[in-house]
């Protein structure tokens, strides 16, 4: 199988605008789309549990007749656990766990200080009540995403997660129930799409409302988390997934050809882009694309997605990569050079940075530690991994003594009285001295 794959230049005069064009990714707003989700979203708010039903045995193809079917009794998550082959349990587990070790260092912890005249002021930090955690369901299959979605939620203390899956035809998938189980996941529904947000941000009779609803879908589960924002938190909204590889010409071109085929295996948008400086390089590594792409499954969409959305370009040097790696903002780099750490400090805006010729991303996706859910689209430049923190939140603490009162008083009287909030002033002034 032999594709061909974008090469540019960073030398060339163009090269800015063909880079432009390369990153350009129009998923624009459906209004079709758009309209249906509104309806779901008004349909499950008027009519809660049966518009729910109604949706789910529309689009799932099943039968439900009440809404206490659509709940997995906590026996089911356990039973799935134990079903599994020995291998796969391990698997889960040791992810499991390195998830969570690496969740225990971004906690967030509460401060305060006091000022010389008796002043305190802090802040507190509360975890999320309530949490809303969607996961694809019918031919995707994303245990990993249950474990990295839901372990940093219970890390952060959130003391109830609320899992919502679609199982089309009824059918479940053994390793997502299992990982709910594992992660501690404390319900699970059986439903999905936009009617599945809609429940989670509004409420039903059945189904709790949440406080903030993250996990991957689709178009419609993406609408629906846009339009529901507001009424609760959301992640993020992800665009394709991306790898940018920067390499020195000295890694197993095989090594790189695969590390590309790892996230164009997503779906025909996903974008992978190597850049080299060494041209010969490059030259090997779309020879071992052509050489390895056919012994794969899902050829057909990684040569789709390589030959729409990839590139293979050449650079004068590694600082000239930097740059440019800054320029996309990639979801995830890959620095497979000699020397990776001198390379991190150029690069300022990537979701993760997997350093040297053996950190492959796939490590990332599912057991290195680090979440794999990342800013793409370029949103690296103004945002950040699902972490803790994300669980969390923080209020601010005052606590003001009788002298602090006198000072800050004076202060905030005048402010207020130059933008005409008497009442404000006022306030402060009772405790004037």
């Amino acid at each position: 199988m032999s594709i061909n794959i974008t090469r540019l230049d960073a030398s060339f005069v163009d090269f800015d605008r063909q880079l432009k064009d390369l990153l350009a990714f129009n998923e624009s707003d459906d209004l079709e789309i758009h309209q249906r989700v509104l309806t779901i979203i008004a349909d499950v708010r008027n009519n809660g549990d049966q518009a729910v039903i109604d949706y789910t045995n529309r689009f799932d193809h099943r039968a439900v007749m009440e809404a206490s079917e659509l709940e997995l009794a906590p026996e089911t998550l356990k039973a799935a656990w134990d079903s599994l082959p020995t291998e796969q349990t391990q698997a889960l587990q040791t992810a499991a766990e390195r998830i969570r070790a690496y969740a225990e260092h971004q906690k967030i912890e509460s401060w305060h200080y006091t000022e010389a005249d008796g002043t305190v002021l802090g802040q507190k930090i509360t975890p999320l009540d309530r949490v809303g955690l969607y996961v694809p369901g019918g031919k995707a299959a994303y245990p990993s995403s249950v474990l990295m979605n839901a372990i940093p939620a219970k890390v952060a203390g959130v003391s109830e997660l609320i899992m919502v899956v679609p199982t089309p035809g009824g059918a479940t998938n053994l390793l997502v129930l299992a990982a709910a189980y594992l992660a501690g996941v404390d319900r699970v529904f059986t439903i999905g799409g936009a009617q599945a947000i809609a429940a989670l941000a509004y409420g039903t009779q059945t189904i709790p409302a949440v406080a903030k609803i993250v996990g991957p879908g689709n178009i419609y589960v993406a609408t629906a988390k846009k339009l529901v924002f507001g009424q609760v938190g959301i992640d993020m909204i992800a665009g394709p997934s991306e790898i940018l590889i920067i390499c020195d010409g000295k890694t197993n071109p095989d090594w790189i050809a695969m590390d590309l085929f790892s996230q164009a295996e997503h779906d025909e948008n996903a974008q992978a882009i190597l850049i080299s400086d060494d041209e010969s390089f490059l030259n090997a590594v779309q020879q071992s694309i052509n050489t390895l792409l056919p012994s794969l499954e899902r050829a057909e969409i990684i040569k789709t997605s390589l030959t729409t959305r990839g590139a293979l370009i050449k650079v004068k040097d590694l600082n000239q990569a930097a740059t440019i790696a800054n320029l996309i903002a990639p979801e995830h780099l890959e620095l497979s050079v000699e020397d990776p750490e001198t390379l991190c400090k150029d690069i300022r805006h990537a979701g993760a940075i997997f350093l040297g010729r053996y950190t492959a991303e796939a490590l990332g996706d599912y057991c290195a530690g680090p979440n794999h859910v990342l800013p793409t689209s370029g949103t690296a430049r103004f945002s950040s991994p699902l972490g803790v923190y994300d669980f969390q939140k923080r209020t601010s603490l005052i606590n003001c003594s009788k002298a602090g009162a006198d000072t800050l008083g004076k202060t905030a009287s005048i402010l207020a009285r130059g933008e005409s909030l008497t009442a404000h002033a006022r306030s402060a002034e009772y405790r004037i001295k």
